[in-house]
This record gives structure tokens, sequence and C-alpha cells, in this order.
């Protein structure tokens, strides 16, 4: 055999093992902390599925709220590259959260109700996080703050949000420095009210989406509107897995359940670019 073939034939050498205290994996990752976060409150085993999954939702919802806020400030930058990178990243992480559905989708009554009172008042619309995604989005409401009125820390941080320009406030004050007829009364709105859809917009859209396909604004318009299509399947997942879980009763925290979710489901966030479509 020869030097070469016995080379080859050696075995990987092993990776460095013997650290001084943690790991520089456990260190950065935390993951320690991670997986020791689950304190289910029933013997059900189905209740750690419930659990780990809802865990993961909020752990996106914290990574695509970064990407929207990278992509805003660039946006205010009049840098559109950098906000569509991020804006492309949060498609591919928004497509992870709606996998999340998947362990859950399936449930049954039997199966749901088995561990359903440890939630007690406990429901999703009062996850703070996911309230951020929503006032990103221009989907805002002053009194989603009061949940959260015995957080401090977690108040002030949605309080700050509901004042702040949505991600879609500044596209439409990009397309206005960019010489678009974005209405005065769009741009000088009271942005921490929803935001309404406007004919003079959707005009704007059309004009865009009528010119090259490959030109920078349409390209942003295109990736505003696979996050608009993401986030409409998340809602209606949402939907149906909680009508095959719970059917028509009133949800936890005193929800209207199915029926609160039926009418999240027929909003679309950025209108327009769903109407323009009509006249291109």
């Amino acid at each position: 055999m020869s030097s070469h073939e016995a080379q080859e034939s050696q075995e990987p050498e092993t990776p460095h093992l013997d650290f001084h205290g943690t790991t520089p994996y456990e260190d950065y990752v935390q993951a320690d902390v991670l997986t020791h976060l689950q304190h289910t409150l029933s013997d059900d085993p189905g209740e750690m599925v419930f659990l780990v999954t809802t865990q993961v939702m909020e752990l996106w919802f914290t990574v695509i709220v970064h990407e929207w806020e990278t992509a805003a400030g660039a946006l205010r930058s009049d840098d559109v590259p950098t906000a569509v990178a991020a804006l492309k990243r949060s498609v591919r992480e928004l497509e992870a959260l709606n996998a999340s559905w998947k362990p859950l989708g399936q449930l049954t009554p039997a199966q749901f109700n088995s561990y359903r009172s440890a939630l007690g008042e406990g429901s999703g619309f009062q996850s703070a996080m996911y309230r951020r995604m929503e006032f990103l989005l221009g989907d805002k409401s002053a009194s989603m703050l009061v949940p959260h009125r015995g957080a401090p820390r977690v108040h002030a941080e949605l309080e700050k949000a509901l004042h702040e320009p949505s991600l879609y406030d500044e596209v439409l004050r990009l397309l206005a420095r960019r010489g678009h007829p974005i209405p005065a009364a769009v741009l000088e709105r009271d942005v921490s009210l929803r935001y309404e859809p406007s004919d003079e917009v959707e005009a704007v859209w059309t004009a865009l989406y009528s010119g090259p396909e490959d030109a920078e604004l349409a390209r942003l318009g295109e990736a505003l509107t696979d996050i608009a299509e993401l986030v409409w399947r998340w809602r209606n997942d949402h939907l149906v897995a909680t009508r095959r879980a719970m059917g028509s009763k009133a949800g936890t925290g005193g929800s209207a359940g199915v029926a609160w979710l039926e009418k999240r489901a027929r909003k679309n966030v950025f209108p327009e670019l769903w109407t323009a479509r009509s006249h291109v």
C-alpha cells in the first residue's frame, strides 16, 4: 500500500473534546437554557408537542421582526437592496414558521381537550412578539397593548412599535421620495392606526407593475407580496388547525375562537399590491 493510500485509510481526527466549563457551542446557542424551558402542566404527553411548537413559533416571530425592522431601517436610508435582502430572508423564515402548524394541524378535539385546561386564560393573541409582527405589517390597535400592562418592558416595546411607521409606511415614503404620487393624507396619517387602502396608492402600484418586471421597485413589491401571501397562509393554517381541534367553541383567553380567526383570515396585508393586479 502506498503512503498516500495509507493516509487516506486512516480514521479522521477526533474533534477537540476537552473544554473547561461549558462548550463554545453552548456558550453561543445556550441550548441548555432552551431545552429546559418546557414546564408542562398536565400529564398528557401531547402537551409537550404543543408547548415546544409554540415556543418555536415565538423564536421565529423574533427573527422575522428583526428582518422587517432591518428592512424598514434600510428603506428609510433609501437602501432598497438591503431591504429586499432582509425581506427575502423573512420569506424563508415565514415558510419555516408556517410549517410549525404541521405538528398541531391534526389534533382532534379529544387530544386538545386532554391538556387545554392547562392553558387557563392563555391564548396566542397575547403574544407580544407576534403583536410586533402585526404592527410592522400595518395592522395596529392600541387596545392590543392592554394585556401587557403588567410587563413594563414588553409594554414599552409595543408602545414604541405602535407609534413607529410600519414596514409598509416606509415603503410608501420611499415611493414618494422616488417621485411617485403618494397622497399627503397617506404620508401624514397617524401611524398608530391600522393602515387603510388608498385608490391613489393602488394607482402607483399599477403603474409600477405595468413597467419593467426587473425594476427595483417592482422587485420590492414582489418581495412584499411574497410576505403578504405567507401571512395569509399563516392565518388560514391557524384557522384550520383551531377549527379541527375545537370546532366553534370559544377560544382560550376570552377570544371568539374560530370566529375571530375567520375575521383575521379575510384581511390582506399590503392591500394595494393585491388590488393593483386587476388593473395591469
